[in-house]
């Protein structure tokens, strides 16, 4: 299924324990590399409502996530690194887990932690002296914003890949990041079919960062996923984010635009092309920052399967946290908005303001609302309040209140 990362994850784990081996490994060298610091661990407790017009039931959920993990330290450049997931449910069950994970509860809306295990992560990878990273095994990819490529953070069951990549730091500005993709190990767990898709993808992203004006990104992202075809796209792009310009005393401006496009691919059951455009101003003030945007996913009112898509995105960060449109619209969306970011003594307040419309015969889909309150309890303890609002213009997309209590505390 996967038989070009194991022989990489093979070949890697040779390595290392060959230069494990050799007579030059002393008890400080094994201390070094196993030693108790490399543990880490993280505790992530949540409390979720969901209110959603067409359910009559609201959803509740207290989902827990224990992270244990162990990074070893480097022998001749080579370490490794362990990580696992566990999310409990803290006996409170009414909410569709989404995925397949509770076909009985089809009547809640979804809150997609579903409970259960998973091995997050666990690689071995290569580092040189300059910085250049070889890694194989299932790890954690997130390429710029994560528009394209991401982990899905803000779900309990993160989103991991099974992939052998490299990492570049370059000399100079010039940097590289690319790899293959064997497997994605989405949120909804690998007890269920959505859970894991088998994929033969390749990844490129490349950057050039121009000294005091800005950073230029190119990149590539051929996606073959055996599951679900309708994932199967190849997308070509790039993306300028300027270095922050000074107004005046105190007042910075700083922006950024991207550009792709992207046509069907492999088992892709649909033949289409379609545009993404994003652009986005940040005007730093003395105490807030104002942000305005405007992105673009393309589509086909005429033609089902031919809008845009970003199946391995972090969707949860883009297009409203109600998350009404994980799934591009078929006619495409555009999305309008506008926020701003203000700190309130210990706190860190954010609100921000959307407009939704299809992109290809330009409906109103509907207007969200997103705030949320946050701060820093302890070291490495954070506390978050967050809430969302939805309200639709189009039957598909239903009224919708979320909102969420977060605790995380890492050791």
């Amino acid at each position: 299924m996967i038989t070009g990362l194991r022989s990489t994850s093979i070949l890697l784990a040779g390595l290392w324990l060959a230069s494990m081996a050799g007579p030059a490994l002393s008890s400080d060298r094994i201390a070094e590399l196993t030693g108790v610091d490399g543990l880490y661990g993280e505790l992530r407790w949540r409390a979720e409502h969901v209110s959603q017009d067409g359910f009559d039931n609201d959803a509740y959920a207290l989902p827990l996530r224990l992270r244990a993990g162990f990074a070893s330290g480097a022998l001749h450049g080579l370490s490794f690194r362990v990580e696992y997931d566990y999310v409990f449910d803290l006996g409170v069950e009414d909410y569709n887990a989404g995925g397949g994970n509770t076909p009985d509860r089809a009547g809640y809306p979804v809150i997609a932690d579903p409970p259960g295990g998973d091995l997050n992560q666990a690689y071995v990878q290569w580092v040189s002296a300059q910085g250049k990273t070889l890694r194989a095994g299932r790890q954690r990819i997130i390429y710029d914003n994560a528009r394209f490529i991401g982990n899905v953070g803000w779900r309990q069951n993160e989103q991991t890949y099974d992939a052998a990549t490299l990492a570049f730091p370059g000399n100079g500005n010039f940097g590289v990041r690319a790899g293959w993709l064997g497997a994605v190990h989405r949120i909804f767990g690998d007890d269920v079919p959505a859970g894991e898709n088998d994929m033969n993808t390749w990844i490129a992203n490349l950057d050039y960062t121009f000294k005091g004006f800005g950073k230029l990104v190119g990149y590539v992202y051929d996606i073959d996923n055996d599951d679900v075809a309708a994932f199967s796209t190849s997308t070509y792009g790039a993306s300028w984010q300027s270095d922050k310009i000074a107004w005046a005393n105190d007042v910075h401006f700083d922006y950024r635009v991207e550009y792709a496009h992207q046509a069907d691919a492999a088992n892709a059951p649909v033949a289409f092309s379609a545009d993404y455009f994003r652009v986005d101003l940040a005007l730093s003030l003395a105490v807030p920052t104002i942000n305005v945007g405007y992105e673009s996913l393309g589509g086909d009112q005429e033609r089902a399967g031919a809008a845009f898509r970003t199946p391995l995105a972090t969707l949860h960060a883009f297009n409203g946290w109600a998350d009404m449109f994980l799934t591009t619209p078929d006619a495409g969306l555009t999305d309008l908005y506008g926020g701003v970011k203000w700190p309130v003594g210990p706190w860190t307040l954010n609100v921000i303001g959307h407009v939704f419309q299809a992109q290809s015969g330009g409906k109103d889909l509907g207007l969200e609302l997103d705030t949320s309150l946050s701060r820093s309890l302890a070291d490495d303890v954070d506390l978050l309040i967050k809430a969302a609002r939805f309200d639709g213009d189009h039957p598909a997309y239903a009224d919708t209140t979320k909102w969420w209590v977060q605790l995380r505390a890492g050791f």
